[in-house]
């Protein structure tokens, strides 16, 4: 088997930029940077595991759609293994899930759960959505101050991802701590807790066999028992952890990063109360502004190959910077790609992906973030950070962007429509 070697890029430093804490912090100032001296640069994504980072938006189309970039991760298994990397997903079961496969299986596995979430399925879910979002502010003492993403970002999405794949509302209080350590390989307790979510869902699988309902989960279990054999129990298994991951964490920190940066910005947040029939528009800005998936998980090079004017050898690791190349599309109404536009119709963005990994929950996503922010902005008529925006800690690791905690002090209206 060849093993990999990492020679110094054609035109690019030496020295591989560090995605750590620091790079984070400062990562929109960061990516315009490193977009000034080239599309693509070799990057550190985790300790022991470098590759490149694709930050320009026409090479980072490019890269997501790239035939000879792929997510099996055998080209680089030297690299990864020596780092930890492939002993964390064989330890936890991580794997066997659509995000983490090539054609044909990627295609078999998202054929089996799209239907759940096309359009019209989503938006029948909106009564639902208001009614948990009314909840959730109706809980709230009448005025104080409160972390906004523990009161409201978080449990909104895990209510609703957890209804819709059937999990027990007892059984939903460790899901914040456990999908937030699921985005942070290399976090001391990132094992355990993706371990113990695996382990979960393989006990509410027979839970389901044995009393199906009327949910997602319950579907797939039908479809892994049927006799054409369409779903391992691994793919099972790790497709329901896919779906309860990325349909948690992803909207948690898109309704965070959304509300701060109104917070910061306070002529677009009145702007948005004032005319409330501009969410739609807004949202796709808040994608574009400040996404909630920083970069994509790896891909792998099959063979050797160029992107963006450097090579990359086979077994190279390439990610694709969604928020820098989303920065750097050119936009429709020629405005200042760095500013927050709640007008700016139609805002251009990657921070759903693109090619055939294009994020299959991305309508609920946005239906949940109109929600979301349409409560907030009726029912909470005052808002304000409660601490300096410098102050804010930003997650340290992986591939997520989004605050820990985002303190605001507020003042609420009566109760909703819960």
């Amino acid at each position: 088997m060849d093993t990999y070697q990492q020679p110094p890029p054609v035109g690019a430093p030496a020295e591989p930029v560090v995605m750590g804490p620091e790079f984070k912090a400062d990562a929109h100032r960061r990516f315009a940077r490193l977009r000034a001296g080239g599309p693509v640069h070799p990057a550190q994504f985790f300790p022991g595991i470098t590759g490149w980072i694709v930050v320009d938006p026409d090479v980072a189309r490019e890269a997501l759609t790239h035939p000879a970039l792929l997510k099996d991760p055998a080209p680089a298994a030297a690299m990864l293994d020596a780092a930890g990397f492939l002993g964390h997903r064989r330890g936890t079961g991580l794997g066997g899930n659509m995000l983490e496969s090539d054609p044909p299986e990627h295609t078999r596995l998202r054929r089996l759960v799209s239907a759940a979430f096309s359009p019209k399925r989503t938006a029948a879910l909106e009564p639902r959505i208001t009614e948990i979002a009314h909840r959730l502010v109706d809980a709230l003492p009448p005025a104080g101050e409160v972390d906004l993403v523990d009161a409201f970002a978080a449990p909104l999405p895990v209510a609703v991802i957890a209804e819709l794949l059937g999990i027990p509302e007892a059984d939903r209080s460790d899901f914040r701590r456990w999908t937030t350590l699921a985005f942070q390989v290399g976090h001391p307790e990132y094992a355990a807790a993706v371990a113990s979510l695996h382990g979960f869902l393989r006990e509410l699988v027979e839970d389901k066999r044995r009393a199906p309902g009327d949910d997602l989960l319950s579907v797939l279990v039908a479809a892994r028992d049927e006799d054409d054999g369409r779903l391992s129990e691994d793919e099972l298994v790790g497709t329901a952890a896919l779906l309860v991951i990325a349909g948690h964490e992803t909207t948690v920190n898109l309704l965070g990063n959304s509300v701060l940066a109104l917070l910061r910005h306070p002529d677009q947040l009145r702007q948005l109360r004032d005319h409330p029939e501009l969410l739609p528009d807004a949202v796709e800005e808040f994608l574009r502004y400040d996404p909630s998936v920083e970069r994509t998980t790896n891909r792998y090079a099959a063979e050797d190959l160029e992107l963006g004017g450097v090579r990359i050898p086979r077994g190279g690791v390439v990610a694709v910077a969604l928020s820098s190349a989303g920065r750097a599309l050119p936009q429709a109404d020629d405005g200042d790609p760095d500013a927050l536009d709640v007008t700016r119709r139609g805002a251009r963005h990657l921070a759903f992906g693109h090619g055939i990994h294009h994020c299959l929950g991305a309508p609920l996503a946005r239906l949940e973030a109109r929600v979301a922010l349409h409560t907030l902005l009726t029912r909470v008529p005052a808002l304000e950070l409660a601490v300096p925006a410098a102050s804010l800690e930003w997650f340290p690791a992986g591939m997520v962007r989004g605050v820990v905690a985002l303190p605001v002090r507020y003042r609420t209206t009566g109760r909703g429509t819960s």
